[in-house]
C-alpha cells in the first residue's frame, strides 16, 4: 500500500493522508461477491475511469468522461454488455447514469468484474456520493460530495482501491 491508494478502514477510506467517512454495501465486505447480494468486494480494484454531470458540477478532472441523456449501465447477466456502460434504448436490465437525485453526479469507475464481466458475478462497483451517512450503497462505496469530489480531483487512472 501507498499514499496514492484508497484503502478502507473501519474508520473510513484512507487517502492522502486522510480519513474519510464512507458507506459500503449493505450485504458487507465479502470476498464470494455475487450479483445482487449487496456486497462490497474485497481485493485490490484500479480506478479505470471517471463519470461527471456536466450539468450539475465543473469537470473534475481532465480525464473525466460526461455522463449524457441516455448513458446506461448493464446489470444484467444475460447481456452481452454485462457490467459496462451501454446506451438507452437498451433491453437488457440496466441502470441509469443520468439520475435525477445526486448519488451518480460524480463515479469513480473501477476494474470490479470489467472489461468482460463474468454472469453472476457482481456488476459495477462504483465509488460515488452517498445517500447520507451510515446508509448503505448496493455494493459501491459511498462517500460525502465535497469528499469524493477532493478525492477525483487528485486520483489518476489506477489508482487503486484496496479493500481488505
Amino acid at each position: 500500500m501507498n499514499a496514492a491508494d484508497l484503502v478502507l478502514t473501519p474508520r473510513g477510506l484512507r487517502f492522502g493522508g486522510r480519513i474519510y467517512p464512507c458507506t459500503v454495501g449493505r450485504g458487507g465486505v465479502r470476498r464470494d461477491k455475487r450479483e445482487g447480494d449487496g456486497a462490497t468486494p474485497r481485493g485490490v480494484h484500479r480506478v479505470v475511469g471517471m463519470l461527471w454531470r456536466p450539468d450539475r458540477m465543473a469537470r473534475p478532472a481532465d480525464w473525466a468522461q460526461p455522463i449524457r441523456v441516455g448513458d446506461l449501465w448493464s446489470d444484467d447477466p444475460a447481456d452481452p454488455a454485462y457490467n459496462r456502460m451501454v446506451r438507452a434504448p437498451h433491453r437488457f436490465s440496466h441502470e441509469r447514469l443520468r439520475r435525477a437525485d445526486p448519488v451518480y453526479d460524480l463515479v469513480l469507475l473501477t476494474d470490479w468484474n470489467w472489461p468482460d464481466g463474468v454472469a453472476g458475478r457482481g456488476s459495477a462497483i462504483f465509488i460515488h456520493r452517498w445517500r447520507r451517512p451510515g446508509y448503505p450503497t448496493e455494493g459501491c462505496v459511498g462517500l460525502r460530495a465535497d469528499h469524493l469530489r477532493a478525492i477525483a480531483s487528485r486520483i489518476r487512472p489506477g489508482t487503486r482501491l484496496i479493500v481488505p
